[in-house]
């Protein structure tokens, strides 16, 4: 139930070499309960297998800012056992019937599922509704959690060479709108909270008008309608207000400079840059923009920075898809001698290139083609189509998005992307964090110097 994708990024991403046939047309039919929870079910028969996921539209930017990482927390305390599982019992039954399980949790949602034979889906049915409605919520599952939680912050933010990146930036890229803090949250929050304050939690945001089911695979639609209203018609909706954040955050106007310091041996320097929401014209160009600066051997960070220059041994530029406005990221780790104000002149440099001269034919054709690719590639599994079947719902309201978000990056134009370049990649824009090592903090080198106008 650790959130990795953010280290997969650090590693880079590869060009997918997929067949475009593959490409067909998802069908789907989808319906509202009378609770509130909102149904999707695609029937695909190439395997004997089923994905059963539930979205809750919950994550940490619906947090008490005194109470971060209860999203997070409830990830992990939704599978202590409900009241007709019994503690510790909730994965046993899944790898039991030879499935698999897991969860994670963003910023905007938190998504459980199961991967299970056909001949299972009841199973995952029964165990979903009973983390909907029965979930054990109670003094020995809290602390319990309380420590494995813990426990997970020490190994993948703490003690994980530059573990506190994503923290780092969020926290100083926003000033108001609750993205300044990330899921993992803070435990000293998670400890002073109440049993009162999880249950109100959890009755507030883990309700099913507050949710959408997502089962995709070997199924019959018919079939599996009659077990979702045996396993959820009595469930009732939620009585709660479901709050959602309010604030809007201030248009940044002067560049932020920030240095902050780990156990690492090597400077990272990190550019950070406001955009907008997920869904956006604007957001699909930026998404080719930050592919091409670093995705594949043939990016510009990598042939330039890392190949030529050799001033880096590591480069990444993506963004984390937000719901609202969020960041293109990129970052650079220092080759062994390079100080970091020389990598953030080439970080910098390559950017501008592309504000000046925009891209080439051939780079286009290829930003084209890995788009292609990678939309592809995540529908190849029935966990991948649920999942986008779930986000598109629950970000944008239209799950058909799953057949059409393909034709909004074919309507990405080379000048869109020398104009988004210019647009949101300035200096005023611009939160640049300087990522040294611990060593490096008394003997005041290798800081992030105000830049001269």
């Amino acid at each position: 139930m650790k959130r990795n994708a953010f280290y997969s990024l650090l590693l880079g991403a590869s060009l997918l070499t997929v067949s475009k046939q593959a490409a067909a047309t998802i069908t789907f039919t989808e319906y509202t309960m009378p609770n509130g929870l909102h149904v999707i079910l695609q029937e695909d028969h190439s395997t004997p297998i089923v994905a059963v996921s539930v979205m809750y539209h919950v994550g940490s930017k619906n947090e008490d800012p005194q109470r971060t990482g209860f999203a997070h927390f409830f990830e992990h305390l939704l599978f202590e056992g409900s009241e007709n599982i019994k503690r510790g019992e909730y994965m046993k039954y899944i790898q039991s019937a030879g499935g698999q399980l897991n969860a994670n949790t963003t910023q905007d949602r938190t998504f459980y599922y199961e991967v299970l034979p056909s001949n299972q889906l009841e199973l995952g049915l029964w165990m979903e509704s009973e983390r909907m409605m029965h979930a054990k919520i109670d003094t020995v599952g809290v602390e319990t959690q309380r420590k494995v939680v813990k426990e997970e912050k020490k190994q993948s933010f703490d003690n994980r060479p530059y573990g506190q990146l994503i923290n780092v930036i969020y926290e100083n890229a926003y000033t108001k709108y609750p993205y300044r803090w990330s899921p993992i949250g803070k435990e000293q929050y998670i400890d002073q909270a109440t049993l009162d304050e999880f249950m109100n939690f959890y009755k507030t945001f883990y309700v099913p008008n507050n949710a959408v089911l997502v089962i995709s695979g070997d199924l019959n639609v018919a079939q599996t309608k009659e077990l979702i209203n045996k396993y959820y018609g009595d469930i009732p909706k939620g009585t709660k207000a479901i709050p959602r954040p309010t604030e809007v955050e201030p248009v940044q106007k002067a560049e932020k400079r920030v240095n902050f310091y780990d156990n690492v041996q090597l400077p990272a320097i990190i550019l950070a840059y406001h955009i907008p929401k997920q869904g956006t014209a604007d957001y699909y160009a930026l998404q080719l923009l930050t592919q091409l600066l670093s995705q594949g051997k043939s990016s510009r960070f990598e042939k330039e920075i890392v190949d030529k220059q050799q001033k880096a041994v590591q480069t990444a530029s993506f963004d984390l898809g937000n719901e609202e406005p969020g960041l293109a990221i990129m970052l650079g780790i220092a080759n062994m001698g390079t100080k970091p104000e020389d990598l953030e002149k080439s970080m910098l440099a390559e950017i501008e290139k592309v504000k000046k001269a925009g891209i080439t034919e051939e780079e286009y054709k290829k930003l084209e083609n890995q788009a292609e690719n990678d939309f592809v590639e995540q529908n190849q599994k029935d966990l991948g189509v649920a999942t986008n079947l779930a986000t598109y719902y629950t970000f944008q309201g239209n799950a058909n998005l799953i057949n059409t978000e393909l034709d909004q990056y074919r309507k990405v134009t080379k000048d869109d992307i020398k104009r988004v370049a210019n647009k949101y990649l300035t200096k005023e824009n611009q939160l640049v964090v300087y990522y040294l090592p611990m060593s490096e903090k008394d003997k005041g080198k290798g800081k992030a110097p105000a830049k001269k106008k």
